[in-house]
Parts: C-alpha cells; sequence; structure tokens
C-alpha cells in the first residue's frame, strides 16, 4: 500500500513527515489508524472501506455499532481524515482517490444504517424476563457422604433388631467419657485417649461409649439403645488417623443377656452390611467398661479385618447407670464408621472423607 507520513516514524526502517513511501498492509493499517500515515493509493482507501464495513457486520449491540461508526466516520475518524487530507495527494491522482474516498464513504454509511435497522428489528427481552427456548439449567442430584450410607445403613440395620437411635453430646464430662465407663483418672487405658478439653474442664467425646451411662439413667430395663457420630482425638493425620472420626455404639441390657446374643447381633448386622459370606473371629481383649472383652475381626475381600471391639458390661458401669448388676446385665460393642466406610467403597486414605473434594464424593 502506498501511503503518505503524515509525521515522523523511527525503527528499523525510519519515515520523515511527508515521506511517501510503499509498505505493505500490515504496517500501514495500524499507522493509518493512528493517524501516522494516510494512503495514497485508491487500493488503500478501499482497504480501509473494507474494514469498515467488516466492523460494522460484526457489531452485535446499538452500542458497538456507534463505536464503529465514530471510528470511521466520526470528526477524526479514519474515512473522515481521509478526505481531509485529499490537498496532500498528487494532482495527477487526486480525482481517482476523492472518488475511491466518496465511495467509502457512502459505502460505510449505508452499511451503518442498514445494521444499524437491523439491531433495531431485533425483539429485545425484558429486562429480568425468561427466554423459555433456552436450555434447561441442570441441578446436580445430591449425594449422600460416604460415611452417612455406612452410617444410616448399619443404624437402619439395628433398628430392625430392636435398637433405640438418640443423639447425644460431643462435649462430655469426664465423668461420662470416663469416669462412669471404669476410666478414673488414674487408669493406664486413659492414656490412649490424648484428648481436647475445654476451659471448663469438659471434653470433645473420645468414643461414643460416652453415651452409655447416659442411656441407662434415662431408660429402664430392658434396654436397645444406640448413638452414632463425631469423636475427637489428638492424632496424628496419616492416611489411617485424623483427628475426627465417626463411631457407632451399642448396648443392649436385660436379666438374660449373654455373650451368645452379642455375638448373633454382630453377626446378623454384619452379613447386611457386608455381605452374607463374610467370616467372623472374635479375639480375647481388655476394655475398662467390659469384661469379658473381645475383639472382632471380619473376613471381608480376601482378607481378616479388625473392625471393632465388644464385651459383656462391667458391674460398675450398670451401677454408675442406677441399674442392679445383681439382677440385669448387658453387652456393648463400639465400631469405627470411617474403618467400615473404607472397607465398603475400597478408599485407602482416611483423609479422602474429610477433604470435601468434589471429584472424590461424586464417585458415591
Amino acid at each position: 500500500m502506498k501511503v503518505v507520513f503524515l509525521q515522523d516514524v523511527a525503527g528499523d526502517q525510519a519515515y520523515q513527515a511527508g515521506q511517501q513511501a510503499d509498505v505493505s498492509d500490515q504496517l500501514a493499517r495500524p499507522w493509518i489508524e493512528q493517524g501516522i500515515a494516510r494512503p495514497l493509493d485508491v487500493a488503500g482507501v478501499k482497504a480501509v472501506a473494507e474494514a469498515a464495513v467488516d466492523q460494522i457486520a460484526k457489531s452485535a449491540s446499538a452500542d458497538e455499532l456507534e463505536r464503529v461508526r465514530i471510528q470511521y466516520l466520526g470528526r477524526n475518524g479514519e474515512i473522515t481524515l481521509l478526505a481531509k487530507g485529499l490537498g496532500s495527494i498528487p494532482a495527477e491522482l487526486r480525482r481517482d482517490y476523492g472518488q475511491a474516498v466518496n465511495a467509502a464513504k457512502q459505502g460505510t454509511q449505508e452499511a451503518f444504517e442498514a445494521r444499524k435497522a437491523a439491531l433495531a428489528a431485533t425483539p429485545r427481552r425484558a429486562k429480568g424476563a425468561i427466554d423459555v427456548t433456552l436450555p434447561g439449567i441442570r441441578r446436580g442430584t445430591a449425594r449422600r457422604h460416604p460415611l452417612m450410607q455406612t452410617m444410616e445403613e448399619v443404624k437402619t440395620v439395628l433398628q430392625g433388631l430392636g435398637f433405640r437411635y438418640d443423639d447425644y453430646p460431643e462435649l462430655e464430662t469426664e465423668f461420662y467419657n470416663f469416669d462412669g465407663l471404669n476410666t478414673p483418672d488414674w487408669h493406664p487405658s486413659r492414656d490412649m485417649h490424648d484428648s481436647f478439653y475445654t476451659v471448663s474442664g469438659n471434653v470433645v467425646r473420645t468414643h461414643t461409649s460416652a453415651f452409655q451411662v447416659r442411656a441407662m439413667r434415662s431408660m429402664t430395663p430392658p434396654i436397645r439403645a444406640m448413638t452414632a457420630g463425631r469423636c475427637y482425638r489428638n492424632d496424628e493425620i496419616d492416611a489411617t488417623h485424623f483427628p475426627i472420626f465417626n463411631q457407632l455404639d451399642c448396648i443392649a441390657i436385660d436379666r438374660q443377656i449373654s455373650m451368645a446374643d452379642l455375638k448373633w447381633t454382630l453377626d446378623r448386622m454384619l452379613r447386611v452390611v457386608l455381605g452374607a459370606d463374610i467370616e467372623l473371629r472374635f479375639r480375647p481383649s481388655y476394655f475398662p467398661f467390659t469384661t469379658p472383652s473381645a475383639e472382632v475381626d471380619v473376613f471381608y475381600r480376601g482378607r481378616w479385618m479388625e473392625l471393632l471391639g465388644s464385651g459383656m458390661m462391667r458391674p460398675e458401669v450398670l451401677r454408675h447407670g442406677g441399674i442392679d448388676p445383681d439382677k440385669y446385665q448387658g453387652f456393648a460393642f463400639g465400631m469405627g464408621i470411617d474403618r467400615l466406610t473404607m472397607a465398603r467403597f475400597n478408599i485407602d486414605d482416611i483423609r479422602l472423607l474429610y477433604t470435601n473434594e468434589e471429584a472424590f464424593l461424586a464417585q458415591f
């Protein structure tokens, strides 16, 4: 494109004001738009006009169209400046150049008017109105957290076996969390429960077994009671430990309750939750609030897994609950919902259950 420079241009190739030169369209376009140069040939004028018409056609709103009109037809618009600079064109080129400028101005104005009419004819949606032709907004289906799925299923099975469910406080007194369960402050097993205490001396429960004495004091035998929820211990965080975890705890108290009833209850519950083909194994163990006590392992998906602790309730615990151990006896068991959930859903890191990562939870 042949242009005349209206001011000096520095760079790899310097130009002086008034100098005429043939330059590439790629260089000429920004110079013309910035008022640094002006096309001297008809081809250059046509290129400016074509660019103007193209931008007008792409204008999607009246405001955008007006900005394009000002850019090309305004007081200092590109096509307006071409007309003002007609006097600087050599005499032998002035006629053709002037005709090209007039044609560019007329064509751009006609394109502007046509696009303006087209935009005005486009129906406008009232503010706040709903376009019923648009695709609907899909709302995701909510899912139960895998911990809650497991907890609700276990609770449903136990309720079918006659157990009553109630929620109990997460912030407990030392008595209900420790002393009432035959675990005074000097007891060695209390060291396993490195706990979080409040300023007033209460403790966030370290196990759901804290509900047992409360339940016995609020009910009369025969008792079938259970609770579930969060517990807290000062554990180091790794793939199998977390300061927060979920437990389920059950007690059954009557005149003829025995270890056989405990084994039957666990067998019925776990076969429904984990499948009929599992095997159970009871290993002698120790808990300060039960005797005899047993750890219960389950053979599941090809391996033995330690799942819960259980046993017959100690007389001291029954007395703290206001029940005469000479007339009644009972069993108790506590189970980690986190461990059961990880086994059911093949989850290998407990931290995944508490990070609320949407991509992870969407699998369940």
